[in-house]
């Protein structure tokens, strides 16, 4: 796999090749894209004047202690003897480095979108994925607006989601780009959205993340009808690839919340942050909330396979209702 452009940090550079694709005929053939093109047309909202920017955010301010279940996390982490200031730090240092890694996953998928309107065969979905381009431009205008004017020292993007992004747009076809962001990206995106709903700390971003999650719910849908019958189609060797991609794209998704970069911005030693966050109930718990709807996706398009479901258990990523779509799969003699 070629490695990325040497360019400063703040960047990645991936250099690939593609086949751009025409298409004169315009007969419409799948109507479901069709009305999820039109659904996205009347759903376009405004980052600058939709949402309130006149919220306050108070970032580092004393918070309420929460529920039992999260006190319970916090008293046995490393921060457990820096008190209540400890609790509050951490609760505002997971949403400043969630936050900043939505921004940076936003302008992954902006860049994937645009890419696969280019190289998509059919102008139906072409149409789809330069409107989600649309969607995605104006979420990283909302979150970078708030990491500008709020955050007061934002996180670079994690290393396993940046080689996630290199591996996504460096493949030519783009069938691994649609993988990469629509069925894993943008799914735990999705669950992410909505966590933070419940869980951020102030109202500002609860309401960018209430609208942006409602365009998600979309772009996840359009990914399964972009692959459902794409992949059951391809030859064993061609399958078996696409499912050693999802399951190395799994591994980089749930390293990146272990939470590496927050424990050395608090400066906990970074093992035994990691270790924590590893065998945590409370972490854990939140990691199979995001992972879980990756596996009805991975089963609508046929790669829900006993490998893939055998990674994501030995991860302790399966929740319950994930366990009950395989075990609903496994009756079913469904191998995915």
């Amino acid at each position: 796999m070629p490695a990325p452009q040497a360019v400063e940090p703040a960047r990645l550079m991936v250099e690939t090749a593609v086949s751009a694709v025409l298409n004169w005929d315009y007969d419409a053939r799948t109507t479901r894209l069709s009305q999820l093109y039109e659904s996205a047309k009347l759903a376009q909202w405004n980052a600058s004047t939709d949402i309130d920017w006149s919220l306050r955010v108070g970032f580092g301010s004393p918070l309420p202690e929460g529920s039992a279940y999260a006190l319970g996390t916090f008293r046995s982490s490393p921060l457990a003897h820096r008190g209540k200031a400890g609790w509050d730090a951490f609760r505002w240092e997971v949403q400043a480095w969630m936050v900043s890694q939505f921004l940076h996953g936003e302008q992954a998928a902006l860049v994937s979108c645009a890419r696969l309107a280019e190289v998509l065969p059919e102008v139906e979905a072409k149409l789809c994925a330069i409107s989600q381009a649309g969607d995605e431009a104006r979420h990283v205008e909302a979150f970078a607006r708030y990491v500008r004017e709020h955050v007061p020292d934002p996180y670079p993007v994690t290393e396993a989601l940046r080689a996630l992004f290199q591996d996504a747009l460096v493949a030519r076809e783009w069938e691994f780009t649609a993988l990469a962001i629509q069925c894993l990206v943008e799914p735990v995106a999705l669950a992410g959205f909505r966590l933070a709903e419940a869980t951020f700390h102030d109202a500002l971003i609860k309401q960018i993340v209430v609208r942006v999650a409602r365009d998600e719910a979309r772009h996840v849908s359009f990914g399964v009808l972009l692959l459902k019958d794409v992949l059951p189609e391809l030859s064993d060797a061609e399958r078996a690839h696409r499912e050693e991609f999802v399951l190395e794209a799994i591994e980089l998704l749930r390293l990146r919340f272990l939470l590496t970069d927050v424990w050395e911005r608090l400066e906990v030693d970074q093992a035994a942050g990691v270790r924590f966050a590893t065998y945590d109930p409370g972490l854990a718990a939140y990691r199979r909330s995001l992972f879980s709807r990756i596996v009805p996706m991975l089963a609508q398009i046929g790669l829900l396979t006993p490998t893939v479901v055998a990674r994501l258990d030995r991860l302790d990523l399966l929740d319950r209702a994930a366990a009950r779509t395989v075990e609903r799969m496994r009756r079913g003699g469904r191998a995915g």
